[in-house]
């Protein structure tokens, strides 16, 4: 039996669209279980627990690359990472399901390959690469191989997720995206993503905001995202160092400087006002990515339940 705990993942980051993502301090945990036989699904939205569950044909496609036959799986998933909603959840089922798999294999895939296994599945790796790996992670794909590197972002930063009560499906946002762009927009990403990378490296902060200007896919895609003009007035009216959409959606999420310590309260009053309701959660960078708890994983359960109490 082995436990993981897998953090949520924010990509794209504005104009790093499908290659930079970074991890953060919100998690999903997944207990997996040789048995005799079958297969038994706890926790997690009941339409999942079944064998089209993701965790579960991570596993397997795991264990097909190494070659290993389980007789059957029992898998306990405690979910606090909303789904569809553009902060790694299908990621962090990838990334659960194939470290399960190489645990109970006795770990013969080292991190490159679970990288490009989880990729092959996942179909990107700018998610699957910082949940595995921690912090921020620039990922790219060439010839069937993905080539990234971790990067340690300065400290001082506080990460605002902003959730709406509606879902956005991967693939409508994906949908709406067009087949071409003109030269001048791939300059002008180009030209933001490595002063976004390197900002948030060397502590540059005073140039996020225009470094997570974006015009590749949050133009596409904003519309799908109900009450977006809305939400970038009020985060410009709290100063913000930077907003931009997390992954496909509808998440929004704020870039904040440590020392905005009374934004928070001003900007819970100000979503208030909205016609949707818009959870926000402050997350942390998540350091050291996905990992495998070593502790009694039934106490792991008990205590995220008593943690989601107190939210």
């Amino acid at each position: 039996m082995v436990t993981i705990k897998v953090p949520a993942t924010s990509a794209n980051m504005g104009p790093g669209f499908d290659n930079l993502g970074i991890a953060l301090t919100l998690y999903n945990t997944f207990r997996v279980e040789e048995i005799d036989d079958g297969l038994l699904i706890e926790g997690g939205p009941p339409e999942f627990q079944n064998s089209n569950n993701l965790v579960y044909r991570s596993i397997l496609r795991c264990f097909k690359k190494i070659g290993y036959k389980p007789k059957g799986i029992h898998l306990k998933i405690n979910v606090d990472i909303p789904v569809c909603s553009g902060l790694g959840s299908s990621s962090s089922c990838v990334i659960g399901g194939i470290m399960a798999a190489n645990e109970l294999a006795g770990q013969p895939l080292r991190k490159k390959e679970l990288v490009n296994l989880a990729t092959e599945i996942e179909g990107h790796p700018d998610n699957v690469a910082p949940a595995l790996l921690g912090n921020m992670v620039i990922a790219v794909q060439e010839n069937g191989e993905v080539y990234f590197n971790r990067l340690q972002v300065a400290t001082g930063l506080r990460f605002i997720a902003l959730t709406p009560d509606f879902p956005l499906p991967t693939e409508q946002s994906r949908a709406v995206l067009p087949k071409t762009i003109p030269y001048e927009d791939a300059v002008f990403n180009i030209g933001r993503t490595g002063l976004l990378i390197s900002s948030l490296v060397n502590g540059g902060f005073q140039n996020l905001k225009v470094a997570c200007h974006d015009r590749l896919h949050q133009p596409y895609r904003k519309h799908l995202v109900h009450e977006w003009d809305a939400v970038l007035e009020i985060a410009q009216s709290i100063s913000a160092a930077a907003v931009y959409l997390s992954g496909a959606g509808p998440t929004i999420m704020l870039i904040l400087e440590d020392s905005d310590h009374d934004t928070v309260p001003e900007l819970k009053e100000k979503l208030s006002s909205l016609k949707h309701h818009w959870a926000l959660r402050q997350l942390r960078i998540e350091w050291h990515g996905a990992r495998v708890l070593q502790n009694d994983p039934r106490a792991v359960f008990q205590s995220d339940k008593a943690s989601q109490s107190l939210k």
